[in-house]
């Protein structure tokens, strides 16, 4: 590459926003440290959610994980734990994701090719097998299942002797972002809703230590949209979420404590840092402002992180090891609860064994050798830092201002505008990378030819056929009767007020599968049809 195109590139964020190249005290003027900073573990949180941070907990190791079916995702769970895994992860796979048993004729395919199929409590038991679930916090990446997902582990719990006041993790179920971004939704947005709010009201009485959602930008960065913008649509289904809940006759500190989110690190990474610590301060006051939330648990913002999937290139897949470092240092640095790096193989494949051990020791190094935990957000003061963090609140509240003139989120969404705001950041993103106005080393810029020489995880048929068998063996030996039942109760009780949760447990513990409890949802809510735009 030529000097000349060095110097085509542009000196703005990975977002677009403009840089100064330097930043003085005239750029802080407006910051008061008592309003907008305070201490960490105090309002508005800006510095971090707790007192000591690190220094009292090193943030959870949680990576992302699961593939083929129960027994090879338990396996390789068991690995991770054995070399310093402090929490589980698990990923899907599509036909679980959309509600659909692995002998589904949709399913064909799809089974266990980019996460573990989950269809049965045989198979939920099975991926938890020999791993305590009151010593384990695990993390679901499910959305319209996920009542069921949690219900499933619920039971598991049960067969353990586990009670469901002593399980803890999370369960993704955020569905708006589903609309906005990633697309795996089932049901229109009231039932699902419905659903959500449901589980807030169970889980606060029944399973306390449970986060019932993790509020999802990640989904929305993924698909092209940029820091501000997951910032800001992020709050904003927060906000919805917890307005759903007090009409559904709740009170805001019974179930706000349990709420989480879930952030991308991106490859900017000053931007990502202000984009963590803006997070915390506006999720503090519009809390406390618009719901007159008072429990300091309801105001704080807790987040799991992952590193971009969409920073790694296919092209040297070795340099991702590198991205996924500095992505995964501004999280650590931003005051992240949890985080999952990224294998350097993810955009070709599954990570193989090796691959999730070198994202998981990137982890490590990280807390143990460099010295960032030692100290609490130790960015605090930059001139540059404090005016990004300025800026990105001040972007939240330009888009709650647009959304509140259309409606709110849901009208918002009817009418395609966080789609169209999506769609339109990841033309500009894409239009400057081919301008070279922003580089992606090996992709756009230094680039070798050639084939990358890495080894590969791949999902044979064989592994499908096995899932299918043992799906169809399942529902051939069940009390089909007490699965018919629990069904029909369920179908009914959809049309009432009555909480869904307690029945769903009792149809999975009865032996229901997933496909056949999400499809006596599809019969009781309709689904939902996409909202198309130009």
């Amino acid at each position: 590459m030529s000097q000349d195109e060095l110097k085509n590139r542009d000196h703005t964020t990975l977002s677009g926003q403009e840089i100064k190249s330097l930043y003085t005290p005239d750029d802080i003027t407006g910051i008061d440290y008592a309003r907008d900073l305070g201490a960490p573990g105090e309002f508005p949180y800006t510095r971090g959610v707790y007192l000591n941070m690190y220094r009292g907990r090193m943030w959870t190791m949680r990576q992302f994980a699961g593939f083929a079916t129960s027994e090879e995702t338990n396996e390789r769970y068991k690995f991770l734990l054995s070399q310093g895994t402090t929490g589980l992860s698990v990923a899907f796979d599509m036909p679980t994701i959309m509600g659909h048993d692995s002998d589904h004729p949709l399913a064909r395919g799809e089974v266990g090719r980019c996460g573990v199929a989950i269809c049965t409590l045989d198979d939920m038991q099975t991926m938890f097998d020999q791993i305590p679930l009151d010593k384990i916090t695990t993390s679901m990446t499910i959305n319209a299942p996920a009542s069921v997902m949690l219900s499933l582990y619920i039971a598991t719990a049960r067969a353990q002797g586990v009670g469901m006041d002593k399980i803890g993790g999370t369960i993704q179920n955020d569905i708006l972002k589903e609309y906005m971004a990633q697309n795996s939704w089932i049901f229109p947005p009231d039932p699902s809703l419905r659903l959500i709010t449901d589980i807030f009201a169970f889980c606060s009485e029944n399973v306390p230590r449970w986060n019932t959602i993790s509020i999802s930008g990640y989904h929305i960065r993924e698909a092209g949209s940029t820091a501000q913008q997951e910032l800001a649509f992020t709050l904003l289904n927060g906000l919805t979420y917890v307005e759903r809940g007090v009409q559904a006759g709740l009170d805001v500190d019974d179930f706000a404590p349990r709420l989480s989110f879930f952030f991308d690190a991106h490859m900017d990474f000053f931007e990502e840092i202000a984009k963590f610590r803006a997070a915390r301060r506006i999720w503090a006051r519009e809390l406390q402002k618009r719901f007159g939330a008072k429990d300091p648990h309801s105001l704080r913002l807790r987040f799991h992180t992952q590193t971009a999937g969409v920073s790694l290139t296919a092209e040297e897949p070795e340099n991702n090891i590198v991205r996924t470092t500095t992505e995964a240092l501004s999280a650590v640095l931003g005051g992240t609860q949890s985080l999952h790096t990224n294998s350097m193989d993810e955009t070709l494949a599954l990570p193989t064994e090796k691959a999730a051990l070198i994202a998981l020791r990137t982890q490590q190094i990280l807390a143990y050798e460099t010295g960032v935990s030692n100290t609490i957000d130790p960015l605090a003061g930059s001139y540059f830092v404090e005016a990004l963090t300025d800026k990105m609140e001040q972007a939240f509240y330009d888009y709650d201002e647009r959304v509140q003139k259309m409606g709110g989120v849901i009208k918002a969404l009817d009418n395609a505008f966080f789609q169209r705001e999506i769609a339109e950041a990841s033309f500009r993103y894409q239009r400057a990378l081919e301008k070279k106005q922003k580089l992606l080393v090996g992709s756009n810029v230094f680039r070798r030819e050639g084939k990358p020489d890495i080894d590969l995880l791949r999902i044979g048929q064989e592994l499908e056929d096995k899932q299918v068998e043992r799906v169809q063996r399942f529902k051939s030996k069940r009390d089909k009767a007490a699965a018919a039942n629990a069904l029909d109760t369920l179908r009914k009780a959809c049309a009432s007020n009555d909480n869904l949760v307690p029945l769903i447990i009792d149809a999975v513990e009865s032996h229901a599968t997933l496909g056949e409890i999400v499809d006596t949802f599809r019969t009781a809510f309709g689904t939902y049809n996409e909202v198309k735009f130009i």
